[in-house]
């Protein structure tokens, strides 16, 4: 029986795709990065970018690569939400499931999204890139969030968007549903049944 619901932020709450690969593009075009950087890193932690990506540079210039990843999260990302996601939220909530966010995303950039989009005391739980020793598509974060949630991994449905967060979300156990705001609808049926466009008119009957 489904009792928990666990949602990624960017691209599932968070409609930030679009803006977060023009700003991603800039680093391709900046540190002579291969085209398939923009793809690869969807749903993967900043810790994670720089050691793969940046393990050559020098301290100074890593810093200065998280100073300008900083200052685009916190003044320049506007944060708006998916379309319905907020009434679909509000819905679980009183039919009393257990909500959870969890994100690659480092806390200080969620709190201030949670901020943005008035969401901060929505969700029972949230965990953060900064709560994991490893990142998506390491389960890790999402059978922490359902632990912290006293939910077992057959009880939770995973709301997901990029490859790696699917990933991460079918290693732990989960049913994933998925959302074409990043990818297409049939790419991502390659990986799982269900995909929506956004949670308009999204029953929760026909999840479970």
């Amino acid at each position: 029986m489904i009792k928990t619901f666990l949602f990624d932020m960017d691209g599932v709450v968070a409609n930030t795709e679009v803006q977060y690969d023009i700003f991603l593009q800039s680093f391709i075009e900046e540190y002579n990065l291969p085209e398939t950087f923009l793809s690869e890193v969807k749903g993967v932690r900043w810790p994670d970018i720089i050691k793969r990506y940046f393990k050559n540079s020098s301290e100074v210039e890593i810093q200065k690569i998280l100073d300008k990843v900083y200052e685009f999260e916190a003044n320049d990302l506007i944060y708006e939400n998916i379309p319905g996601v907020v009434p679909f939220i509000n819905k679980l909530k009183l039919n009393n499931f257990k909500l959870g966010l969890v994100t690659s995303s480092l806390k200080p950039k969620t709190e201030i999204a949670l901020r943005k989009m008035n969401l901060e005391n929505i969700f029972d739980v949230v965990i953060t890139g900064s709560d994991v020793k490893k990142g998506k598509p390491d389960p890790e974060c999402y059978l922490l969030g359902a632990k912290k949630l006293n939910s077992l991994p057959s009880e939770c449905i995973v709301f997901e968007d990029s490859f790696t967060g699917i990933e991460a979300g079918l290693k732990a156990g989960m049913e994933v549903v998925a959302l074409s705001t990043t990818n297409s609808e049939i790419s991502l049926k390659e990986k799982v049944k269900k995909v929506y466009p956004n949670f308009i008119h999204l029953p929760i009957e026909d999840l479970v």
